[in-house]
């Protein structure tokens, strides 16, 4: 008993006690995987500061400077910017576009969305074709896409036009009409979004627990009250995610309103993000384009955080 002793005991530590290699050996571990730990999550903080939080804080600096983006000094000019754009009657004019294109694609295409994910929930004959092709425009190409509708809205040989014809209208000219761009424009990223809204729908009707339904048809309850009380609150996790993430890449839409109509006519489809782009690249201007990349990045804090605040309060989460 005293060999095993005098093999363990490895005289006073600090606060009076003995370590034994028992215990030495559990702070080497406990230190290799602090180590470890710190190699993996080292890089991956390195890389989201870079790429992530930095590109914003430069921004917001460069929205507080005058530069032509070709000369190496840039002049600070405060809030001179937000001052000019917020004095603008066409940059309010960009923000009141803005605002119907955000509002018409993101309400269409969540009621498209639920429409055809309850379609599709039924059991009918090539529903799993019809899942797919309902789904294939979310992964088309912006240029694709673009380019798919602008032959569908040729007023001459478009396939819209013998719709128009059978009511004894003439096909309008879309994507030059003033009138017509921007709900042509809705149309398109409607038809783009709704299938990928539309599969995250059938995921959650998959996950609804059919003794509701059951239930439900017991009590005599129709479709519309079925719907109503049990098929949309069950979603409604599923919806707040589809709110806040179709809002977020709606204001940030840009291939295929370039293609098809690059802000125009005049400025009848002139969103946030292409003014961002025309001030960035076109006019050589960072400061206005920076002071509009803040304006959009305050918004769409502002709008989640509120779908956050009064949208929860809605959700179910089983």
């Amino acid at each position: 008993m005293a060999a095993v002793d005098a093999r363990v005991d490895t005289g006073p530590r600090a606060d009076g006690t003995r370590a034994t290699p028992a215990r030495r050996g559990r702070h080497r571990r406990h230190l290799r995987e602090y180590l470890l730990f710190l190699a993996f999550i080292v890089p991956n903080f390195f890389f989201v500061l870079t790429f992530a939080y930095w590109p914003v804080v430069y921004n917001a600096y460069l929205s507080l400077t005058s530069w032509n983006m070709l000369a190496p000094v840039k002049d600070f000019v405060g809030l001179d910017n937000y001052v000019d754009l917020f004095t603008d009657p066409d940059f309010l004019g960009t923000l009141r576009v803005t605002v119907v294109f955000v509002v018409g694609i993101v309400v269409g295409s969540m009621v498209l969305g639920l429409a055809i994910a309850v379609l599709l929930n039924q059991k009918l004959v090539g529903r799993g074709f019809v899942r797919t092709m309902s789904f294939a425009p979310h992964i088309l190409s912006g240029a694709a896409i673009g380019t798919i509708w602008l032959f569908i809205f040729d007023p001459n040989y478009g396939l819209v036009r013998p719709l128009f014809a059978a009511v004894g209208a003439d096909s309008p000219n879309w994507m030059t009409s003033t009138t017509w761009a921007l709900p042509g424009l809705i149309i398109v990223y409607l038809w783009k979004n709704m299938g990928f809204i539309a599969t995250v729908y059938l995921a959650g009707l998959s996950n609804v627990p059919r003794e509701l339904y059951e239930a439900a048809a017991l009590d005599g309850s129709g479709a519309w009250t079925t719907f109503r009380k049990i098929t949309f609150p069950m979603l409604s996790p599923v919806t707040f995610f589809l709110v806040i993430t179709t809002t977020i890449g709606t204001f940030q839409a840009f291939d295929v309103l370039a293609l098809m109509t690059a802000g125009g006519p005049g400025s009848s489809t002139t969103t946030l993000s292409w003014f961002i782009y025309q001030q960035a690249f076109k006019a050589f201007d960072a400061g206005h384009a920076a002071a509009g990349a803040m304006i959009m990045f305050v918004v769409l804090i502002i709008i989640t955080a509120l779908q956050a605040r009064f949208l929860e309060r809605k959700v179910h989460y089983r």
